[in-house]
């Protein structure tokens, strides 16, 4: 039982902590931005301009990894139970206030909870457990394919504008 409530609380403090989690549910994993409120991750997607959510189904089962703010590294992993709040509902309100403060760059600031009410999923993680099984191999991956993605040549200027030594001011 004390193992139990360690793992719990090494998971929320972690959380609480990081800027992302790694979450997977039945796809590979997405780093997701979130907020820890009222005892679970909440996450906020799948609607335009927001994250995606793929794998992540209301019921179903995730695995978190948290990582060092400052380092990178993994500190935890831990299993979550995916509940989908419903819009408007006191759970929902409550998630989407801490929400609200975290979301940088919106587009839209003054209607984005209308907005997220409309045409996005809310995501509560719960704790379900810790994973203590490590790695045996590295955990890198390649990034996933998206469409914002290019590869162009470097422009021929570019070498002699980054490796051009300034001159000392005398």
């Amino acid at each position: 039982m004390t193992d139990a409530l360690l793992d719990a609380a090494l998971a929320e403090e972690a959380t609480k902590k990081s800027g992302l989690i790694w979450v997977q549910g039945t796809g590979p994993a997405r780093a997701l931005w979130h907020v820890w409120t009222e005892g679970a991750a909440h996450v906020v997607g799948d609607g335009p301009g927001e994250q995606p959510l793929p794998g992540l189904a209301d019921g179903g089962s995730a695995q978190v990894t948290v990582r060092s703010k400052d380092k990178g590294g993994r500190i935890v992993a831990w299993n979550a139970e995916v509940v989908e709040l419903a819009p408007r509902s006191e759970a929902w309100e409550a998630a989407v206030a801490e929400l609200k403060g975290k979301r940088l760059n919106a587009p839209d600031s003054e209607q984005m909870t209308e907005r997220w009410a409309r045409e996005c999923r809310v995501l509560r993680l719960e704790f379900r457990g810790a994973d203590r099984a490590l790695p045996d191999g590295s955990l890198a991956a390649a990034p996933l394919p998206t469409p914002l993605t290019t590869r162009r040549e470097i422009p021929a200027a570019l070498p002699r504008l980054l490796f051009k030594k300034r001159k000392r001011a005398s």
